[in-house]
Formats: C-alpha cells, structure tokens, sequence
C-alpha cells in the first residue's frame, strides 16, 4: 500500500513535533479524524501531560484530549528515535526572532535533521512554523534528500503555514481553511489529502513552498502595517483633541473600501510582532528593503512607552508624580481572555512604568505567575482595597470575563483604558476614564 492510499484510508501513523500552541491541536484533530498520532517534544512535562491526558492549552478541550489518548489514538514521546514509525511527519516548532530582529531557525534545522536520520520511502514532511520564503526549499529539503531518496518520487515535502488564533471562539485548527504548496505536485497532493481528511475546511493549493510561506507572512505584514497605521492615528487624534474609537466607529459604518483596526498599548503574540520581520531579513539578500514593514514595527514597539508618557502627563495634571506612585495593570496576556504573554505589549508597559520607578503590581484572571527580564512577578486579586491604594489603572488587556471593571469604575482615581474596554462606561465615569 503507498502513502497516499495509507492518508486516504486514514491507516497512515502521524507524527507532530512540537507539542505548543499550534503542534498540540494539530495532533488532537489529527487523532480525532482516525489517525493515529504520535506527538514528539523535548519538554518531558508536556509528554506526561498528553500521555496522562491532561490539557495546558486553551483551544483544546479538556474531553477531547482524555478520550482520543484513552483511546491510544494520541500518545507523545521524547524519543525522536520513534520517527521511524511514521508515514508523514509535521513539524511545528518555534520559530523567533533573535535580538537583532533576524530569523533564528535553530529548532527547524534541528527537527529537521531529526526527520532526516530516520527518513524513509513514501514519508511525507510538512513544515507549518512561520518562516521567510525559501526555507522549505533552501533550508529543509537539502537537509533531507539524499541520493537513494528523491523529492516527489521518494518522499513528499510540503509547507503550510499554522493559522492559530488562540482564544477565537468562530476559528479553530479545525475549521479554519489551509493552504498547501508542495516541492512538487504530488508532495502537493499528499499533503493536501491529508489535510481535506482532517480538517472541515477548505484546502488552498498554491505553486510551491514559497508561495504558501508568503502567503503566511503577507496574512500578517497586512496586520503590522494596519495597527500602526492606527495607532499613529490616535497619537495624532490624541493630539487634536478627537476621540480615535468615534471616528473608527464612524468610519466603519462604510460598508465598502474601508476594514476597522484598533489602537492599543503595542502588538503581542507570536504572530504579528515577528513574522514580518522574516520578510524584511530575505528581502535584504535581493538587495530591497521593506520599509512600510520596519517602520510600522518601529511605530508598534513606541506604543508601550507612549502609554507610559501620557499615563505621567495625566498624573502631572493631579499634581502626581509617577515616580514612587502605585500603578495597577489590568491583564498581561497579549489579548483578551487567554493565557498566552508571548510578546505581550504589557509586559513592556510594566517595563517602562519601572524604568520611571513607579511601584507596580498585576492582576490577570488567566496569568498567576510570569516572568519579566529574569524577575519573577505574582499576578494579584483584584480587591477594592487594591483599587483603591493604587495612584492609578492601567488596563493593558481587554479581557471581556473575569475581572470586574465596576469595581474598577467606582473605586479608582484614574483609569487609563488602552482597550476601550469600558466603552459602555465613559459618559458616566468620564472624570477619571483617559482613552489612548
């Protein structure tokens, strides 16, 4: 039996390396759908934890997990010696970015080579972490082919980018649409029967890696570029004395020619801060350099200290000095109603609240403890004590569950609402409420 026949009747074994955000639901869907996968990570608390059926991330649900790996349909292991077993093998680790914003492909490569000891015939290999255009091709396939084992012919390479939203409640791994581009057409193929066999969603096709990887980063650059378009606009709004979350109400009343985007204290997760910037570092080997990309990061990565700044002009109106004063963060997860702090923009305010010396301390409903440049910080409960001895709030995330914002309303002096969480409130508590 050939692989395509072992994806189309589902007897094919699955391995998924990297056990994260993205690795974990893929593997659940994947062993819900029939297969039977193995998931690989080199983190033994998070084997055990899919071994003994226990759930660590949000967009999987706690039942789904215990009866698919009660069923041995999902089982994980450290040992890579264990690829051998499997007929196709998705590779979804991290892919960041290192301090001087260029691609570090170091879990990749590694996975990579992993694959690459125990590659076999009729294996097929996705790569879904987010990566410049060129890395399938350049960087994984030389990695893998060798002389008694061709592309297209012995083994299939594919990429498709990961579409996590964590938190989206509409879009999950299962029903969020795919795109696949294969080295050739039938490592095209392979892969896309075997998404089309998981997923209830459409499966987009594309030309070759490359497309399917820049696809990925368009997706975001469009995102980068938007949110600091918006968040100047507020800076400028701020300035002429507009109400910036008016006018985009305003203007999203046009039901043509024009999307809403939100201002806010920065851009978080793993997706927006840093995929972009893979682009910018292959645009440099064709001698381009993207600079609506770089300076919107530029833009984005202000938002933190501009909040701080306006957060000292509003306490210097109450003849308050922000140095000494005690500030109280709302939320320090990178969005509302999750527990994921990737590249959270608040951890940078509390950065910058400290560089100004202000006392600070953090409540989140989904965060207990995180840690920031080496120090550890214990999130707090939101009490009207609390409230009440902080000089000021500052809500960094706009969590809709879980924290009582009349509370807020009534017992603090400022709020500096950077999420318009409080929309609803602003004409009745407009004394103490500052917009972004």
């Amino acid at each position: 039996m050939n692989l395509l026949e072992k994806i189309s009747n589902k007897t094919a074994k699955i391995g998924v390396i990297g056990l994260g955000y993205v690795g974990l639901p893929l593997a659940v869907e994947k062993a819900k759908a029939g297969y039977e996968v193995l998931g690989f990570d080199i983190q033994e608390d998070k084997v055990e934890k899919v071994n003994d059926g226990i759930n660590y991330i949000g967009d999987v649900v706690n039942e789904e997990l215990e009866e698919i790996v009660k069923n041995k349909k999902l089982s994980a292991t450290s040992d890579y010696d264990r690829i051998k077993e499997c007929d196709a093998v998705m590779i979804c680790v991290p892919t960041p970015l290192d301090k001087f914003k260029q691609p570090d492909l170091t879990y990749v490569e590694m996975s990579t080579k992993e694959v690459s000891k125990r590659l076999h015939k009729e294996m097929l290999i996705v790569l879904e972490s987010t990566t410049y255009p060129g890395t399938t091709e350049e960087v994984m396939l030389p990695l893998l082919e060798r002389d008694d084992l061709k592309v297209g012919i012995d083994f299939y390479l594919a990429f498709s980018p990961e579409r996590v939203d964590p938190g989206n409640i509409s879009y999950k791994t299962k029903n969020t649409p795919k795109v696949v581009g294969g080295v050739t057409s039938k490592c095209t193929e392979h892969a896309k029967v075997l998404y089309e066999n998981v997923l209830d969603a459409n499966v987009f096709t594309v030309s070759s890696p490359k497309e399917a990887e820049m696809s990925k980063i368009l997706e975001n650059s469009f995102r980068i570029v938007n949110i600091a378009f918006i968040n100047e606009m507020a800076i400028v709004a701020k300035k002429m004395g507009i109400n910036i979350w008016e006018v985009i109400d305003a203007a999203a009343t046009k039901p043509f020619g024009f999307m809403p985007f939100y201002p806010g204290p920065g851009v978080g997760g793993h997706c927006i801060p840093i995929d972009p910037f893979y682009l910018t570092y292959k645009a440099r080997a064709y001698d381009y350099h993207t600079r609506l990309i770089e300076l919107a990061g530029e833009i984005n990565d202000f938002m933190p200290e501009y909040v701080v700044e306006r957060l000292m002009d509003e306490m210097n109106k109450q003849k308050k000095c922000l140095n000494g004063a005690k500030v109280l963060i709302v939320g320090v997860a990178y969005k509302n109603d999750i527990d994921d702090l990737r590249e959270s923009p608040a951890l940078k305010v509390i950065e910058n609240l400290e560089n100004k010396y202000a006392d600070i301390k953090v409540t989140d409903p989904y965060i207990d403890t995180f840690m920031l440049k080496g120090k550890e910080y214990k999130t707090v409960k939101l009490t009207k004590e609390l409230i009440e001895t902080s000089d000021a709030v500052i809500i960094t995330t706009g969590h809709k569950h879980n924290v009582d914002y009349d509370l807020i309303l009534q017992n603090s002096k400022i709020i500096f609402d950077t999420k318009n969480v409080l929309k609803d409130k602003r004409e009745k508590y407009s004394e103490k409420i500052i917009l972004l």
